[in-house]
C-alpha cells in the first residue's frame, strides 16, 4: 500500500472504532447491569457456601477454558488470505479439543471432590464437562465477526447469554437446586451465545477444506497465547485449589463474590478496547507511526477510564457488599478493596498484549507469563496466611507488575519514549489522587455507608461516587485540558444522540 492509501485506510478504521466503541459500551453496560442484578439475587438466595460449592466444580472446567478459548481463533482475526480454509482448519481443531477436553474433565471429577473434601464439587465438575465442547464451538462465528467489525451483534449475543444466565440461575434458586442453579444457568448461556453468534455469523461450515498447513501456521502465531493462558489457568487454579483447601469452601465463594467485583470494572475495558484493537492494530500494523499513535491513545484513555474505578473500589466495595448482599458477605467486599489493584492491572496487561499481538509478534507475550507465574505463586503461599485480604493483595501486585511490564513491553513494538507514556497518563493519575485523598476519609471515616440502613446507605455511596467525579474531572480540566475537553464533547453529543432519539420516538 502507498502513504496515501494507509492513510486512508487508517481514517476509515478510526471511524469504525468509534463507532464500535459506543456500540461496545452499550453491550457492555447491559451486561455489567444483569451481572449486578444477579449477582445481588444469587448472594442472597444462595449464600457464600453455595457459591464455594459451585466454584470448586467448575474449576477444572474453568483451567482447561481460559487457556484453550480463542487462541486459534486469535491467529484467524490475524490472517489475511484463505480465510475460508482457514475457518474450517480451526472448527475442527477446536471441536476436537473440546470434545478430548469434555471427556477428560469428566473422568477427572472424582478427583475434584477429593481435592475440596465436597462430593458435591465433584458431581457439578462431572455436571459442567459438557461446557468444554460448547464453548469451544463459539471460537469460529465470534473471531469471524470481530475481524469483520460487526459490533451491532455484539450489543445482542453478550447481553442475551447474560439475562439467559441470570434469569434461570435465580428461577432455579428460588426452586431451591442451590448451586446446581448456576449449573443449569451455564448452559442455558451457552446455547443462547451458540444460537445467537451462528445466526449472526452469517457463517455456515465447510465451504472451505481442512488444511495441515494452514493449521500449522496459525498454530505458530497462536503458541505463544497458548502459554499465556496456560500460565494464567495455573495461576488462577492454584490460587481457587489453595483456598479451597485451606479455608473451605465457604471462603472460597467469598473469594468469588470479591473477585466478580474487582474484575467487574477491568472487564467493562477490556471488552470495549479489546474487542476493538485487536483488529484495528493488526490492520495498522504495516504503518509504524499510526500504530504508535493509537497505543498512546488506547493506553491515554484506558488509565483515564480505569484509575479511577480502581479507586472507587477502595472506598465503596465493602460498604457495597454489606448493603447489597447481606453482612454475611462483608468478608467479599474486604476481599474485593484488597483486589483493587487487579482493575487496573488487568486493563494495561490486555493494551500491551493486544498491541504484541496485533503487531504480529504474539511471542513477546510470553514474558507476561513468566512474569504472573513467578510473582504471582510464591505471593499466594505467603499471603494466604492473612486470609482473603491477603489473597486481594497479591493478585493487586501481580496484576499491577504485570500490565505495567505488557505495556513496556509494548512501548518498544511499537517504539514509543517513556516521556510520551508519562505524558499520557500523568494528569489522570494526578487528578483520581486528588479525588481519592477527599473521598476515602469521607467514607471510612466520617459517613461509613455500611452501618447506615440500605436506601441511606447506598444513597450515600452514590453521593460519594459523584463527589469523586467532579473532584477528578475538576482536577483534570486544570491538568489536561485537552482531555477534558474530549471527555466533554464526548458526552455532549452522546446526551444529543439520547435526546434526538427520544423525540423521534415521541
Amino acid at each position: 500500500m502507498t502513504s496515501a492509501e494507509l492513510s486512508a485506510e487508517a481514517g476509515g478504521l478510526s471511524g469504525v472504532v468509534k463507532r464500535g466503541v459506543g456500540y461496545s459500551a452499550v453491550g457492555v453496560a447491559v451486561c455489567q447491569l444483569v451481572v449486578v442484578v444477579q449477582t445481588i439475587v444469587l448472594g442472597r438466595l444462595l449464600g457464600p457456601a453455595e457459591v464455594g460449592v459451585y466454584t470448586a466444580g467448575s474449576v477444572l472446567t474453568g483451567f482447561l477454558l481460559v487457556f484453550s478459548q480463542g487462541t486459534l481463533a486469535q491467529a484467524l482475526m490475524h490472517r489475511g488470505e484463505d480465510i475460508e480454509d482457514a475457518a474450517n482448519t480451526v472448527l475442527v481443531v477446536t471441536f476436537g479439543t473440546g470434545l478430548l477436553l469434555g471427556v477428560g474433565v469428566l473422568i477427572a471429577s472424582p478427583l475434584i471432590g477429593e481435592l475440596f473434601h465436597s462430593a458435591r464439587a465433584g458431581q457439578i465438575s462431572a455436571a459442567t464437562s459438557g461446557l468444554m465442547l460448547l464453548y469451544l464451538c463459539l471460537s469460529v462465528p465470534e473471531a469471524l465477526m470481530q475481524r469483520a467489525f460487526r459490533f451491532k451483534q455484539r450489543m445482542i449475543i453478550q447481553p442475551a447469554a447474560k439475562i439467559a444466565f441470570a434469569g434461570v440461575s435465580i428461577v432455579f434458586a428460588v426452586w431451591g437446586f442451590g448451586a446446581w442453579s448456576m449449573v443449569i444457568g451455564s448452559y442455558a448461556s451457552i446455547i443462547t451465545l451458540l444460537v445467537l453468534s451462528w445466526w449472526m455469523a452469517r457463517w455456515r461450515p465447510f465451504r472451505g477444506r481442512f488444511s495441515v498447513r494452514l493449521w500449522r501456521e496459525m498454530a505458530k502465531f497462536s503458541l505463544p497465547l497458548v502459554l499465556e493462558h496456560m500460565a494464567d489457568s495455573i495461576r488462577d487454579t492454584f490460587q481457587q485449589v489453595l483456598l479451597g483447601r485451606r479455608l473451605g469452601t465457604a471462603d472460597l465463594g467469598q473469594y468469588r463474590y470479591g473477585y466478580q467485583m474487582a474484575g467487574m470494572p477491568a472487564m467493562a475495558i477490556v471488552e470495549i478496547f479489546g474487542y476493538l484493537l485487536f483488529p484495528a492494530f493488526a490492520r495498522l500494523s504495516a504503518d509504524a507511526a499510526r500504530l504508535r499513535d493509537a497505543f498512546l491513545r488506547a493506553l491515554g484513555w484506558t488509565w483515564f477510564a480505569v484509575l479511577p474505578l480502581g479507586a472507587i473500589l477502595v472506598v465503596a466495595s465493602r460498604p457495597v457488599a454489606v448493603l447489597l448482599l447481606g453482612e454475611q458477605w462483608r468478608p467479599a467486599g474486604t476481599a474485593a478493596m484488597a483486589m483493587s489493584g487487579m482493575t487496573v492491572g488487568a486493563a494495561l496487561h490486555a493494551l500491551g498484549a493486544t498491541v504484541m499481538k496485533g503487531a504480529g509478534r504474539s511471542s513477546l507475550v510470553n514474558w507476561l507469563s513468566v512474569v504472573g507465574l513467578a510473582l504471582h505463586l510464591p505471593l499466594i503461599v505467603v499471603l494466604l496466611r492473612f486470609g482473603l485480604v491477603g489473597v486481594g493483595v497479591g493478585l493487586s501486585i501481580t496484576y499491577v507488575v504485570g500490565g505495567v511490564v505488557s505495556v513496556l513491553i509494548a512501548r518498544s513494538v511499537v517504539r514509543a519514549s517513556l516521556r510520551e507514556m508519562i505524558s499520557c497518563v500523568a494528569p489522570s493519575t494526578i487528578s483520581v489522587l486528588a479525588a481519592f485523598a477527599v473521598v476515602f476519609p469521607l467514607e471510612h471515616v466520617l459517613v461509613r455507608s455500611d452501618r447506615l440502613v440500605e436506601p441511606v446507605g447506598l444513597g450515600s455511596i452514590f453521593v460519594e461516587c459523584l463527589i469523586f467525579g467532579l473532584l477528578y474531572l475538576g482536577a483534570l480540566r486544570l491538568l489536561s485540558p485537552q482531555r477534558f475537553r474530549a471527555v466533554r464533547g464526548f458526552a455532549e453529543r452522546a446526551v444529543r444522540r439520547l435526546t434526538s432519539a427520544a423525540r423521534r420516538r415521541t
